[in-house]
């Protein structure tokens, strides 16, 4: 025999684990399908132990045989479970202590042995100068996988657990858990799609649409409008961003000024954007902080009047019509304040976009 560790252990919520590799116990898992409730031995390379005190010390000891040694009937409780590690193996508390512990990646049988755990169970946790209310033995041998059992039962504490894991079914087999992974895998992707139908107002528009950035915001005021805008002629887009262009402006009043004013003519003319109108000399002097960012991918307000007149504008001449037109349709919804009443005015507007093709 070989004393592999000896001595006060702390334990907390009633529980001292055996890890091993990267195996960790688990609830209810390590109990399923066993008949005692005092040593998980189910989930691999793991043994969850149960003891009678809730938080506090216990007496503890580990060790090691080479052969099954008699059961010692002046312990309270006896049980026995099979167990392999799957790496370097330890003795941890819930929240404190950590034991290594000598053992090799063999099959082996373990005993588990109690006393006290009535007591412990209804005691406060000792003071460091008392003795252990109740104590704990592991002892490994090397044996052949074989049903877990209960040697012995003397206390209420143990009766209860024995009882919790009889009513535990057993985990799932690895055939189990990968058709649970493939159903979980399945209805995610239902429930994802489930979600973007939902926030797509119940139908989802092309890829093309979906890959334009905040053309979902639109939803909210009128789908079918998306549907018609993807259908429609790129020359019919590019008059949509100019009227959105122009209404932004003319709601932020910023169509008063001269020269913007001859800048969203000359826009609607269809000018190169190299030849258009600018600010007067010496605007950018006199009219507050040039700034770089826009809100939101809409109206512009953390910009000078005169560049959001500017980005509004050029948002027209993107190389994509449909990006110039929901980038300028959700700024004008945001200048004017009303998205409804926006797409009302473009559907009055163009009246043939719902027969687009």
């Amino acid at each position: 025999m070989r004393t592999l560790m000896t001595g006060p252990a702390d334990v907390a919520y009633g529980q001292i684990y055996i890890e091993s590799g990267e195996c960790s116990p688990e609830v209810p898992e390590s109990f399923g399908g066993q008949r005692n409730g005092l040593c998980g031995a189910t989930v691999a390379g793991t043994l969850f132990l149960v003891t009678g005190m809730h938080t506090g010390r216990v007496g503890f000891g580990v060790e090691l045989y080479d052969e099954a040694p008699p059961v010692d009937e002046g312990w309270e409780e006896i049980v026995e479970a099979s167990f392999r590690p799957a790496g370097d193996v330890a003795l941890r508390g819930w929240d404190s202590g950590y034991w290594p512990l000598d053992l090799a990646q063999v099959d082996y049988r373990v005993r588990y042995c109690g006393s006290g755990m009535d007591a412990g169970h209804d005691a406060a946790p000792p003071d460091e100068d008392e003795p252990e209310i109740d104590r704990y033995l592991l002892q490994f041998w090397p044996a052949a996988p074989a049903p877990d059992e209960v040697v012995k039962e003397s206390s209420r504490t143990a009766a209860y657990w024995h009882g919790v894991a009889r009513k535990t079914p057993p985990p799932p087999t690895p055939d189990q858990r990968a058709e649970m992974q493939r159903a979980r895998e399945v209805r995610e992707v239902e429930e994802r799609r489930a979600a973007e139908l939902e926030s797509w107002g119940g139908s989802l528009p092309s890829e093309r649409i979906r890959d334009k950035y905040m053309s979902i915001l639109l939803v909210q005021y009128d789908r079918p409008l998306l549907d018609q805008l993807d259908r429609a002629a790129p020359e019919t887009l590019v008059k949509i961003a100019r009227w959105a262009a122009r209404r932004g402006c003319v709601a932020t009043g910023l169509d008063r000024t001269d020269w913007i004013a001859q800048r969203l003519d000359q826009m609607d003319e269809g000018l190169d954007p190299r030849e258009l109108t600018g600010p007067p000399p010496g605007t950018f002097d006199t009219d507050g902080p040039i700034l770089v960012s826009t809100f939101g991918g809409a109206w512009p307000h953390n910009l000078s009047a005169p560049l959001q007149a500017l980005t509004v504008i050029d948002s027209t001449y993107d190389d994509d019509p449909l990006d110039a037109v929901i980038d300028t349709l959700l700024r004008a919804i945001d200048a004017v304040g009303d998205g409804h009443r926006v797409v009302t005015e473009l559907r009055e507007s163009f009246p043939h976009l719902s027969q687009a093709n």
